[in-house]
Parts: structure tokens; sequence; C-alpha cells
């Protein structure tokens, strides 16, 4: 009986983390410090420019855990991040489209790691995004990171 317990505490244990929704966040009006360690005794990584968008893997106290665009994870006081969504371009010449279908007119063409503010939930596999010079349009979700 002790198994069978066992195992369904840890399915649902499973299920619950994978009902867990991704949460993203952005680095607020300042830059951030990004440490090895959830303290600022720890080393410092690197400098997470303004506007940056971080998936928080895990929070400790005043500290998250943090993955960036290219994988790698750090960790940076909670209190640097904005609940505001900002994407990042994945590859070069991205297109921005005047409405959401491939066959929309291009309103921008952007290089890989441009910035773009989120303006809607993703509806299917496009997305409302506005570019800091104010265009706005649609990408695919798969060419953005920060979903």
């Amino acid at each position: 009986m002790s198994k069978l317990r066992w195992l369904s505490g840890a399915v649902l244990l499973l299920a619950s983390a994978a009902s867990h929704a991704v949460d993203f966040k952005t680095v607020g009006a300042a830059p951030v410090i990004l440490y090895d360690a959830p303290s600022a005794k720890g080393g410092k990584l690197y400098v997470a420019p303004r506007g940056m968008p971080l998936e928080v893997v895990l929070s400790y106290g005043e500290w998250v855990k943090v993955r960036d665009a290219s994988g790698e994870m750090a960790w940076t006081e909670a209190k640097g991040l904005s609940a505001k969504r900002n994407l990042v371009a994945r590859a070069a010449n991205l297109k921005v489209r005047a409405s959401p279908d491939e066959t929309a007119s291009a309103v921008l063409l952007l290089d890989k790691g441009v910035l773009l503010e989120m303006l809607e939930q993703p509806g299917g596999n496009w997305i409302k995004v506005r570019h800091k010079d104010g265009q706005v349009g649609y990408v695919k979700t798969s060419e953005v990171w920060g979903l």
C-alpha cells in the first residue's frame, strides 16, 4: 500500500509541476546584476540591461533564479524585475507584419536580439508587439523568446 501512496504522490507532484505556468519578468527601469548565487556577495556574472526578458525559474526570499534567452542561469534581486513583458527576436530578418498572417505586409525587419514589447497574450501562432520606435505589428510566437 505504501508504494501505491508514494506513486500517487509522485504523480500529483509531477502534474502540479507540469501545470505551473512559465513566469517571465522584464528587467525594470535600471539594469540588474546577475550573480552565481542568491547573494550580493556571490560572483558577478554580468549586467542585464533594462528591458531584458528573463524567465523566473525559482524564488528564494528576495532573490530569483532566472534564465536568459541564451539559456544561461543566474540569480538577481526580485526588486529589480518588472511584470511588464518584453520579447527578444530569435533570429535575424524577423518580419513584424501588419496583421497576424504570413501574407501580410512587413512593417519592420529586425535583427536577432532586438527587444519587442508584448501588447497582448498570444493568439494561436501570432502575438501583437510594439518596437521601441512605436511601430506595432505581429510576429510568429516561434520567432521570439520570452513567452
